[in-house]
């Protein structure tokens, strides 16, 4: 039987996982589609914003969330990950920020999660189960 402590330790992990992978999975979308590129940097310019900024998406979306999945400076990559999803809530987003769905969820509890999560992974490191623990 497990002993609270390693819980803490499994739950960390499944975090890391769970975050990484599914981040992960929009920044290969947006490798394999660099139109998706295209669309961030006239995003970015119609905001008076460098559009260069644009290839920070990979760095939220891709490095980091390798960073987490493998426990390297998982903080730095909580960190990343929440600072993406800011960004991609401000850019995209701001309409439905204070909107419901017809089921009564927020209708960004993706983008919420996916903040909320990388906040939470921020805060409590990487624990035991991670290539650099932290």
């Amino acid at each position: 039987m497990l002993k609270a402590l390693d819980n803490e330790h499994l739950g960390k992990l499944i975090l890391r996982l769970a975050l990484g992978i599914l981040i992960l999975l929009h920044g290969i979308s947006k490798l394999v589609n660099p139109g998706s590129l295209s669309w961030i940097s006239d995003t970015l310019a119609s905001h008076g914003l460098p559009t260069v900024l644009a290839y920070g998406v990979l760095l939220g979306e891709v490095i980091a969330p390798v960073m987490a999945i493998l426990g390297w400076n998982t903080r730095v990559a909580g960190l990343l990950i929440a600072g993406n999803m800011v960004v991609a809530i401000f850019l995209a987003h701001m309409g439905q920020l204070f909107t419901l769905t017809d089921s009564g969820g927020w209708a960004l509890e993706l983008q919420g999660m996916y903040l909320f999560g990388a906040l939470a992974l921020m805060f409590l490191g990487s624990g035991r189960m991670a290539i650099k623990p932290d």
